[in-house]
């Protein structure tokens, strides 16, 4: 039965293989990847009166079993197919590029998403259930800012570390989450345990008021201000003057980073940025989670969590926004419209909206950045990845996996332990630090 199955999927793929179309593919520059044209049609029609014959003569005993045996290889058939592919590398630079070919194997590897749930919104919504976390002990810091508020820090130390044993010069790695995450996130504990056994010790910056600790001020967090992080960068780099930094952030934290990065330009002490599932284009990140299905899924949880800060620190906040009309938002724009823009002084949400968005900045970032997207992200939709302005700076590299969703990157039978995202993090954290000389002048 498996070698009746496969050359018919063999005919149904030869049916409709289009060489100028390959030709085509090959030469688009875009988002556009590779792939065999796969005619269901033909497979089904061929597949049907395959099965329905070996039902009628019952082969093995049992006409069922022919039938899930069939269907198990048109599935395995489609999901190496069209599912199973390369990531797509693009770079501004040749240098840069052939760095992360050598230095990160996996940039080069086919991604083999879990095959039970690799569509986009199930490995958004499943990866906080099925990922292990990791057991980690953190050292909780707060730093005092400028306006008065303060700001939590959480120290992996990694005293036990055998690789770099002295803490003065034992590598750091700044971790950022997402828009209302903290250190306790399965993707952070990840990646401080891929630090860990690097040898490396780590910081989660936790953005204000989203981790236990009081609020001061009547000021949260967003992805266009940077001033905290900068002031979290500039303390990690004082306490720490001989351990080399870089730093990882997760979608806000990623788009905040790179925001930071774009301000500063060479004037940072960071070897390193890897960013994971950023949104590139507020905008467009907005208007897609607005769409009715994902505004179901994510758009109204999301707005839930957002207002569950605000309330936790209603005596601090209230003095200054109506926290009423806040409460009432459905959506993260109608919150951004109430909340967030005012709070930082924008005209209009729009006006923050394109200050935040870090696709403005990319052209000014001086430091080697790596930005890992998944082309199903609907929080980052595939079109607003910003490939033509990476293609424009030789310290920008782009990794597009064609399945991953927003912090998925599921992969294995049961995706209980590392991801493609954290194998991805790994190596590029330890090219970073240990092979980072390479990277001095990426323009040459």
């Amino acid at each position: 039965l498996s070698f009746t199955i496969i050359s018919l999927c063999t005919r149904a793929a030869e049916v409709s293989f289009d060489p100028g179309r390959y030709t085509r593919a090959r030469d688009n520059r875009d988002l556009a990847m590779i792939s065999l044209d796969f005619n269901f049609n033909v497979l089904t029609r061929d597949l049907s009166l395959y099965l329905e014959n070996q039902v009628k003569v019952g082969l093995f005993g049992s006409g069922s079993l022919s039938l899930v045996l069939g269907f198990c290889a048109a599935y395995a058939y489609y999901y190496l197919i069209s599912v199973a592919k390369k990531p797509q590398l693009i770079s501004g630079g040749k240098k840069f590029y052939q760095f992360l070919r050598e230095q990160c194997p996996v940039v080069s590897e086919t991604y083999y998403p879990t095959f039970w749930c690799w569509e986009s919104r199930i490995q958004t919504l499943l990866r906080p259930f099925v990922t292990a976390k990791p057991g980690v002990s953190y050292r909780n810091e707060l730093i005092r800012a400028a306006d008065g508020g303060q700001l939590s820090l959480d120290w992996f130390d990694n005293d036990d570390s055998t690789s770099h044993p002295h803490a003065a010069t034992r590598p750091t790695v700044l971790l950022l989450p997402g828009l209302t995450g903290t250190s306790r996130e399965s993707y952070i504990l990840h990646m401080v345990q891929q630090s860990r056994e690097l040898g490396y010790r780590c910081a989660v910056f936790n953005n204000r008021g989203v981790s236990g600790e009081t609020l001061l001020t009547p000021r949260t967090y967003c992805a266009a201000n940077t001033e905290d992080l900068e002031a979290v960068i500039q303390h990690i780099q004082r306490t720490n003057e001989d351990a080399p930094l870089m730093a990882a952030g997760v979608s806000m934290g990623g788009m905040m980073l790179a925001n930071y990065l774009g301000r500063k330009g060479r004037e940072t002490c960071l070897k390193g940025v890897v960013v994971f599932s950023a949104g590139w284009d507020v905008f467009e990140c907005t208007a897609s989670l607005e769409k009715p299905l994902d505004r179901f899924l994510f758009n109204s949880y999301l707005t839930s969590c957002l207002q569950a800060g605000v309330d936790r620190h209603k005596s601090v906040l209230e003095k200054s926004y109506d926290i009423d009309h806040v409460m009432k938002a459905k959506t993260i724009r109608e919150f951004d419209e109430r909340f967030t823009s005012i709070m930082f002084g924008y005209r209009t949400n729009d006006e923050y909206y394109h200050d935040a968005s870090p696709v403005h900045r990319l052209k000014s970032v001086q430091v080697p950045m790596l930005c890992l997207n998944a082309a199903d992200d609907v929080f980052s939709p595939h079109h607003a990845i910003p490939v033509e302005a990476v293609k424009q700076n030789p310290n920008l590299a782009l990794l597009i996996t064609c399945h991953g969703g927003h912090i998925g990157f599921l992969e294995g039978l049961w995706p209980r332990q590392s991801t493609y995202m954290d194998r991805v993090f790994k190596q590029f954290a330890k090219a970073v630090i240990e092979q980072g000389n390479d990277l001095n002048d990426l323009s040459s």
